[in-house]
């Protein structure tokens, strides 16, 4: 206990500063845009007037200093400022779009946990065999295709051609819990590779614990095959495990951009695409910004589930 003490004050000093340095990276990026905001939020023919009141709006008249100053000192308070082109909170815009994302997230988390976990195991328990050779290739093969390429093919055959499902969730508005149907297309879409990785890790993770010595000594005790998969071999999968749908989890939640735009649905992804083509620079700042604490906050949990699944893996890194 008193070398996993060290270990997580280490890592939680380090997602302090993986905070911070994500606040300083997101204004310096949007700093570095080209063009003058003010001009291009004010149109084609800018009014003089509105240019100077959307500079006073958004403190370009201010050195870049005060500005982040400014704007770092509202962040821990759940200010992020307003949006220039409707007046709204950015906050308000990241609650309308997160419901529909994080739906998204949680219905594919809940499929890729028993689908990745079973996969995996069925071919660690089949290693070598037709079985394990089938999986192993067809999971490359999905991951080999891209979320995209995947979508329009998903849509074009099972949407179009066959007309089993809709193709998008136009009119549907942010109650997609109401239309199920409008759900597959994109949660499959989702599930795909993540679901390859995860069964790719289990089997590795298995695969190697029961060939440890350890795996060896209690076969020769007579030990029962079915406790030495799920007892022994099972649990040295997890801790990569954790870390792999930590990662995944990150990927859903900060707005799976390419999905959401593809099938229409008013998530985070698309709430961001929009505030950069209205050139919208508060409601991408605080986007950037959500999006990075997520990441933070969720690879420091999947550290910490990793050191309680192998602690001495996890204090020796």
């Amino acid at each position: 206990m008193s070398e996993v003490r060290p270990f997580v004050a280490r890592r939680l000093l380090l997602g302090a500063a993986q905070t911070v340095a994500v606040v300083l990276l997101v204004f310096a990026l949007t700093e570095a845009l080209p063009g003058d905001a003010a001009v291009a939020l004010a149109g084609d023919q800018p009014d003089p007037a509105r240019v100077a009141a959307i500079r006073e709006a958004m403190n370009l008249d201010q050195p870049a200093w005060q500005r982040l100053a400014d704007w770092a000192a509202r962040l821990p308070h759940g200010d992020l400022g307003t949006s220039l082109v409707s007046g709204r909170p950015v906050s308000q815009y990241i609650a309308d779009g997160f419901a529909p994302t994080l739906l998204l997230a949680v219905l594919t988390v809940a499929l890729l946990v028993p689908i990745g976990f079973g996969l995996g195991v069925l071919a660690a328990r089949h290693e070598g065999r037709l079985t394990d050779r089938l999986i192993s290739s067809v999971t490359l093969t999905v991951y080999a295709v891209p979320e995209f390429a995947l979508g329009v093919l998903l849509v074009t055959v099972l949407a179009i051609q066959l007309r089993w499902l809709p193709p998008t969730a136009v009119g549907y508005g942010a109650d997609l819990l109401g239309h199920p149907a409008a759900l597959v297309l994109p949660v499959l879409v989702l599930l795909a590779r993540p679901v390859c990785s995860l069964v790719r890790l289990v089997r590795a993770g298995m695969i190697d614990a029961l060939a440890s010595p350890y795996v060896a000594q209690a076969r020769r005790y007579g030990v029962p095959r079915a406790r030495l998969r799920y007892a022994h071999a099972l649990p040295n999968a997890l801790a990569p495990a954790a870390q792999q749908l930590a990662r995944t989890v990150d990927w859903l939640l900060s707005g799976v951009i390419v999905v959401e735009a593809l099938f229409v649905i008013p998530g985070l992804g698309t709430v961001l695409l929009n505030a950069i083509a209205e050139r919208d620079v508060p409601v991408v700042q605080g986007l950037a910004v959500v999006f990075g604490v997520l990441t933070v906050l969720l690879n420091l949990g999947a550290d910490l589930v990793a050191l309680r699944l192998a602690p001495r893996t996890g204090v020796a890194a």
